[in-house]
C-alpha cells in the first residue's frame, strides 16, 4: 500500500527542490547591489499615488469565494472519473446529488445578484 505513496513523495520532492533551490541560488549567489532606484515602489512607471491598504468592495471576497466553492466542485470531479468505473451506481448517484446541492446554490447567488459587477 505505502509503495503506491512513493510517487507522490518523490514528485513533491522534486518539487520543493525546484522551487527552493532556484530562491536560494538567487539570494545567495546574486549580485546584491541595491540603490534608491531599485527600492522604490514601482507601480506602472509612476509613482504610487494611493496608500496600498485601500478597503476593496465586498463583492470581490463574494466573487473570490464564489471562485473557491465551484474551483472545489471540479478538484473533486477529477477524482470521481479516474475511479468512475469502480464505483459504480453508488458512486454516480452520490456525485449527481453533489452536483444537484451546487447547481442549487450557484442558482441561488445567480439570483441573489452576487455574480453582478457594477
Amino acid at each position: 500500500m505505502l509503495d503506491h505513496y512513493l510517487p507522490v513523495l518523490i514528485f513533491l520532492l522534486v518539487a520543493l527542490l525546484v522551487g527552493v533551490i532556484p530562491l536560494w541560488l538567487g539570494s545567495n549567489l546574486g549580485p546584491k547591489r541595491p540603490d534608491s532606484e531599485k527600492l522604490s515602489p514601482y507601480e506602472c512607471g509612476f509613482e504610487a499615488f494611493e496608500d496600498a491598504r485601500v478597503k476593496f468592495d465586498v463583492r470581490y471576497y463574494l466573487v473570490a469565494i464564489l471562485f473557491i466553492l465551484f474551483d472545489l466542485e471540479i478538484a473533486f470531479l477529477f477524482p470521481w472519473a479516474v475511479v468512475f468505473d469502480a464505483i459504480g451506481m453508488t458512486g454516480f448517484v452520490a456525485m449527481m446529488i453533489f452536483l444537484a446541492i451546487l447547481v442549487v446554490g450557484f442558482i441561488y447567488e445567480w439570483k441573489k445578484g452576487a455574480l453582478e459587477w457594477e
